[in-house]
């Protein structure tokens, strides 16, 4: 799919220069997948600030369950 899209061209060649790359085509789609890998990480990180953890949950119990048996 051809798109024309106006882009700073000195943010684009030094993204290529930084990533190593060849072509700006493989530097825009290289950018967008980052991009989208990093919002859903963030997502990800926001879920665990709203996790309910069990303030009676004794995780040093576990650890020791082996030295219990008799």
């Amino acid at each position: 799919m051809a798109t024309n899209l106006a882009i700073d061209n000195k943010l684009l060649v030094s993204a290529q220069k930084i990533g190593k790359i060849k072509t700006k085509k493989d530097t825009v789609n290289l950018a967008l997948k980052e991009f989208i890998e990093r919002r859903k990480q963030e997502e990800i990180f926001d879920m665990f600030n709203s996790i309910d953890y069990d303030e009676n949950y004794n995780y040093k119990k576990l650890r020791n369950r082996n030295e219990n048996i008799s």
